[in-house]
């Protein structure tokens, strides 16, 4: 069984459209187009469950149109209707140089200027231009590349220099 560390999510399903089968897919992270995966895992309450792509295709920048195998009714694609869609991380990671923001909820931050653990992200704020790391505690910290000094894909760490009094705020 898939572990929630062992993935990150990077959209949600929306509708059906049309009579065979597709699903819209509103994306965060486009990884599934940059990197050949066959398949996403969907969360069906509260289960990882793996569904191959037949096809996809993009409707503009932050939505498509997914055909799963063996979804071949409109009915089928409504039961997914609002399922949190899934990318592994080992995937992601044998890809990517440089990790995206929505593969880093999960990952604790260490600030370097004071040696100590800040916290776990819950989840990324991108309400605003300025994308914001949202920790649990509902710390906010920028997500930005000039603070971030490493980022350790093995370890879910990301060492970055916080400037003194930002945490206050």
């Amino acid at each position: 069984m898939i572990k929630q560390e062992e993935v990150y999510r990077i959209g949600r399903l929306g509708k059906a459209h049309g009579v065979k089968g597709e699903v819209s897919f509103q994306f965060d992270d486009d990884i599934f187009d940059r990197v050949d995966a066959d398949y996403l895992f969907l969360d069906i309450d509260g289960i990882l469950v793996p569904f191959f792509m037949e096809e996809y295709r993009f409707r503009n920048d932050t939505v498509c149109l997914v055909k799963f195998c063996d979804i071949d009714t409109q009915q089928r694609a409504k039961e997914l209707t609002g399922c949190d869609v899934y990318f592994p991380r080992a995937l992601a990671e044998e890809a990517e140089e440089q990790p995206s923001l929505s593969m880093l909820v999960g990952f604790n931050i260490f600030d370097t200027s004071n040696g100590k653990t800040i916290g776990r992200i819950a989840a990324l704020d991108d309400s605003t231009d300025n994308i914001l790391f949202e920790l649990e505690d509902g710390t906010l910290i920028p997500a930005n590349d000039e603070l971030i000094e490493d980022i350790d894909t093995e370890q879910q760490i990301i060492k970055m220099n916080i400037p003194e009094g930002l945490l206050e705020i």
